[in-house]
C-alpha cells in the first residue's frame, strides 16, 4: 500500500515540477522529457535497490556518474540544473521510501515549493547578468565601471573583462548588475567602487539636480531676438 502512494507521489510531484513550474516558466520541451523520464528511471532503480543485497551505496554511485554524463553534454543554465536534480532528489526519496510515510511525502512537498518561490519572476527580478562588448578599449577598471553604469541605466555590482582588445578598440565584458534603479541612459556604480572613480576624476553618481549640456542651453525669449533677424530652424540664436 505505500508503495502505491509513493509512486502517485512521485508521478504528481514530479508533473508538478516540469508541467506546473519549468514548462509553464521556461518552455523548454526538451528538457521536460528528460526531467520526467530520468526522475522515473531514478525511482524505479532506487524501489529496486531498496529491497536488494546491492546496496543504495551502488545505485547512488552510478546516478552520480550518468548525472555528470549527462550534465557534460549540453550546456545547461543554472536554474535548468537546479530543475535536474530536483527531478532526482523527487525519484531518489519517493523510491527509497521511509517510515513513517508522512516524512517522504513532506520532503516532496518541501522541494516542489522551494523551487516554486526560489525560480519565481519577483524573486531578485532585477538582479541579471550578461556579455556587453564595448566599442571602446578600457584598460582602467574605475572607467569601465562608469561606461556600464552609462550604457546600461543600471546598478553595476560586478564586471569581468573577458577580452580587451586595443588593436580594434574593443571590450568584452561580463557584467553582473541591478536593473530599474536608474532610468535610460544613467546608471549607478555599487558603493565599494565608488572611491575609485573618484580617484580617477570621475563622480561615482551625478550630483542631484544635474542637467546635461542640451538641457543647460538657456531659452531665449523672442523679446530679446533683433526685429528682422532670420533665425535658422532649431537653432539659437547668439544673444548679446
Amino acid at each position: 500500500m505505500n508503495l502505491l502512494i509513493l509512486i502517485a507521489a512521485d508521478l504528481a510531484a514530479i508533473a508538478v515540477l516540469t508541467f506546473g513550474l519549468y514548462l509553464r516558466r521556461h518552455r523548454r520541451r526538451d528538457l521536460v522529457v528528460s526531467y520526467v523520464g530520468m526522475n522515473v528511471g531514478v525511482f524505479a532503480v532506487a524501489t529496486m535497490l531498496a529491497g536488494s543485497t546491492a546496496g543504495i551505496g551502488l545505485g547512488l554511485g552510478l546516478f552520480g556518474v550518468l548525472s555528470i554524463i549527462r550534465l557534460r553534454s549540453t550546456e545547461l543554465a543554472q536554474h535548468e540544473v537546479a530543475y535536474y536534480f530536483s527531478a532526482l532528489a523527487i525519484g531518489l526519496i519517493a523510491g527509497l521510501g521511509s517510515e513513517p510515510l508522512w516524512l517522504p511525502l513532506a520532503l516532496l512537498a518541501l522541494i516542489l515549493g522551494v523551487m516554486a518561490a526560489v525560480d519565481h519572476s519577483r524573486v531578485l527580478s532585477a538582479y541579471r547578468h550578461q556579455n556587453v562588448v564595448l566599442d571602446q578599449g578600457i584598460a582602467d577598471e574605475a572607467l569601465l565601471y562608469r561606461r556600464l553604469a552609462e550604457v546600461l541605466g543600471a546598478r553595476i555590482h560586478s564586471a569581468t573583462v573577458l577580452e580587451l582588445d586595443l588593436v580594434n578598440d574593443r571590450t568584452i565584458v561580463e557584467v553582473r548588475y541591478e536593473a530599474g534603479r536608474r532610468s535610460a541612459g544613467t546608471g549607478e556604480v555599487a558603493p565599494r567602487h565608488t572611491a575609485a572613480l573618484q580617484e580617477a576624476g570621475l563622480p561615482g553618481e551625478p550630483p542631484a539636480g544635474t542637467v546635461t549640456a542640451a538641457a543647460a542651453v538657456p531659452a531665449t525669449s523672442p523679446a530679446s531676438v533683433p526685429s528682422g533677424a532670420a533665425v535658422s530652424s532649431g537653432a539659437v540664436p547668439a544673444v548679446s
